[in-house]
């Protein structure tokens, strides 16, 4: 599957995914829209019939839509005359059953002359108790000198939970889209592990064929008698087998190192070491070629040295790999507190911004096309950020394009 599929997969995915959340949503709003007026409706009903037996009770005549819905869950009722507490309560019960209104309401009576609500009863349909409520924060109206208050107190945060089949489905249908969601990230993961390891395999069959290759031909060099007549041609090429067998013994460590460490099974044996001495000794081997800059006066760490050899080798490899032209690779170390910098920079290619992140992931290389220039098997930067962690040090990039790359590593002094 190329790449363009699944990104259209993932895209397409992503807008499916969408349009049937924001259906469900959609219906759901609806349908509480709909119970939210089917509830007004059974309401107004019931306390018309409220207002018409408190005007019977009164004595006085029934005014024209003597019910207003000031708000979602609050109605007035004009009763035109004052109201008797005990009366009210029976009428409203009696009405709400009727009609099967099944909630918790408070019940507040205007008071014209201190033009205020009082009472202040929160009962309910599903048992006799009472509660007094507060009853000041309530709206009034100048429209009737008489009037009671009907408050629905959690009607609107019940309605939602009335709605138990599509509250349901909702969370079938979010745990479906969820499996799918997963489901399509382990698709994606699983293609870019595969396009990891195949470009793996492809960069460790490179990079064995060369010492393969060399080993061969000295091989078949030495297999020819008249070899032992020539020493010093013959210490040459056995030299060549040592040097490529080496090669390939440090590629396998390397290789079994990074499996270890995504296991947690690193081999760790720290130990207190000189850094300045095991620098001189590590880049004996590269002839010079690299600018030293040593200005800790304390260079003693605790760290496992073969590890923190293969550390500082990657890091001056990588540097030199990605050199343009003759390298001009610098490593410096200074203190800093209670730790120890080391730093190796290079004047090299750089590396982009959001490139920077990616390069410790295993496997990943830098783009460069469809040319393998560089050398390497993607898993160098990797084994260095597995080995700082094991460590509980701190390692630091600074790099831009064309400008050059510098990694810094902070260490805990001994």
């Amino acid at each position: 599957m190329s790449r363009r599929t699944i990104q259209w997969l993932v895209v397409f995915s992503a807008l499916s995914i969408i349009g049937v959340l924001l259906t469900q949503i959609y219906w759901v709003r609806r349908i509480i829209e709909i119970r939210n007026r089917e509830f007004s409706q059974q309401a107004h009903v019931a306390l018309q019939y409220v207002a018409e037996q408190l005007a019977t009770v009164s004595n006085v005549m029934l005014q024209n839509n003597p019910v207003e819905q000031l708000s979602q869950d609050y109605f007035l009722i004009n009763t035109n005359a004052r109201t008797q507490p005990d009366i009210l309560e029976h009428y409203l019960r009696e009405a709400f059953t009727k009609h099967n209104i099944v909630a918790d309401f408070e019940v507040g009576i205007y008071d014209c002359n201190t033009n205020a609500m009082q009472y202040g009863m929160l009962l309910s349909t599903r048992h006799q108790k009472k509660t007094p409520t507060q009853t000041a924060n309530w709206l009034k109206t100048d429209k009737y000198p008489y009037y009671v208050g009907v408050r629905f107190p959690s009607q609107s945060a019940s309605i939602p939970w009335q709605l138990e089949g599509w509250m349901w489905s909702s969370i079938l249908i979010v745990i479906a889209l969820g499996f799918f969601a997963y489901t399509l990230f382990v698709i994606l993961r699983q293609k870019q592990l595969s396009d990891e390891q195949k470009d793996f395999i492809n960069n460790m069959t490179h990079e064995l064929q060369t010492p393969i290759s060399s080993i061969r031909i000295a091989s078949e060099v030495l297999e020819n008698p008249a070899i032992t007549l020539q020493p010093e041609r013959y210490a040459r090429y056995v030299n060549i087998v040592k040097d490529e067998i080496g090669r390939l013994q440090r590629q396998v460590e390397l290789v079994l190192t990074t499996a270890r460490a995504e296991k947690n099974m690193l081999d760790i044996r720290p130990e207190p070491i000189e850094v300045h001495k095991e620098l001189d000794q590590l880049l004996e081997k590269y002839n010079g070629c690299i600018k030293t800059n040593l200005l800790a006066r304390n260079d003693v760490i605790v760290a496992d040295r073969d590890h923190f050899r293969g550390v500082i080798s990657n890091l001056v490899d990588n540097a030199i790999k990605y050199s343009q032209g003759e390298p001009d690779v610098q490593i410096m170390t200074a203190n800093q507190g209670k730790k120890m910098i080391i730093s190796i920079s290079d004047k090299g290619v750089g590396i982009a911004p959001d490139l920077q992140k990616k390069i410790f992931d295993k496997f990943y290389r830098v783009p460069s096309g469809d040319i393998h220039n560089v050398k390497g098997f993607g898993i160098g930067l990797s084994y260095v950020r597995e080995i700082v962690r094991a460590h509980k040090w701190k390692l630091e990039l600074n790099s831009r394009p064309g400008k050059g790359s510098q990694f810094k590593i902070l260490a805990n002094l001994a």
